[in-house]
């Protein structure tokens, strides 16, 4: 799994340091940098782990952990600070943990171990907009997104047999089994990389966990579905299935 790391601090030293162990720690992460809370929050929708220095100028690190809560998707996030005597304060804001400063070198890498066990065993989920709803599902639920002019549908199961689940307010032709949305499916593509979703034609983005055989032209389903390979894709697609099926 690849996870986004941000690191908010004012000392462009430290925010170097950091990123330097965090790539020797963890190789499949993203990381994006910010030495000030203003332009953090700004940019807070694809944050999985976020390091955060308690004593800033303009809004602390304190400030920004209180406003976390109302976010939609809500970080791990761990204080990072030279200043002991703020952890006291800090900690009606509920941090994942702590890192000092001075001796970050040892304390970092169980700290973003510890974040991966807990990103880890939380499920993953897909969210949008659908008839005016917010709709949260969980990956594992999904088989495939569908391409539909300026729309996407994203067919569901929820019984692990690929049986369509009666999905509220899902259209009656797919058997209530999906849902319907405005998206392109190369946004959704990129938002869903690193978590098992695979291009395999212009038109479709499967689940390669729901992928039950691969053939010449095609991918049978687990719910039966026969799903067409673009030739453009072929080769891509292919690979990263076969991949896949065969456990390496």
């Amino acid at each position: 799994m690849r996870y986004n790391i941000f690191i908010c601090d004012d000392e462009p030293e430290m925010i170097r340091r950091l990123s330097e162990n965090i790539k020797n720690i963890l190789e499949e992460c993203g990381i994006r940098s910010f030495s000030d809370g203003y332009s953090l929050l700004g940019e807070m929708g694809n944050c999985d782990i976020l390091l955060l220095d308690i004593d800033m100028p303009g809004i602390t690190g304190l400030d920004i952990a209180g406003r976390l809560s109302g976010l939609e998707k809500r970080p791990l996030f761990a204080f990072v600070t030279s200043h002991d005597e703020l952890v006291y304060d800090s900690l009606r804001f509920h941090p994942f943990g702590f890192v000092r400063k001075s001796h970050m070198e040892e304390e970092l890498p169980a700290l973003l171990v510890d974040c991966v066990k807990e990103l880890s065993g939380r499920e993953r989920h897909f969210c949008f907009q659908s008839g005016g709803a917010r709709i949260k599902l969980p990956l594992g639920d999904i088989l495939y997104f569908e391409a539909e002019g300026n729309y996407l549908r994203v067919f569901m199961t929820q019984n692990g047999r690929g049986e369509p689940s009666r999905l509220p307010g899902a259209p009656e032709d797919a058997g209530g089994g999906y849902y319907r949305f405005r998206e392109t499916l190369a946004g959704v593509e990129t938002s869903l990389i690193g978590d098992g979703f695979v291009r395999i034609h212009k038109g479709f983005l499967v689940n390669q966990a729901a992928v039950r055989s691969l053939g010449a032209d095609e991918v049978v389903l687990i719910n039966g579905a026969h799903i067409p390979v673009g030739r453009s894709y072929a080769n891509d697609a292919k690979r990263k299935l076969m991949k896949w099926m065969l456990g390496t």
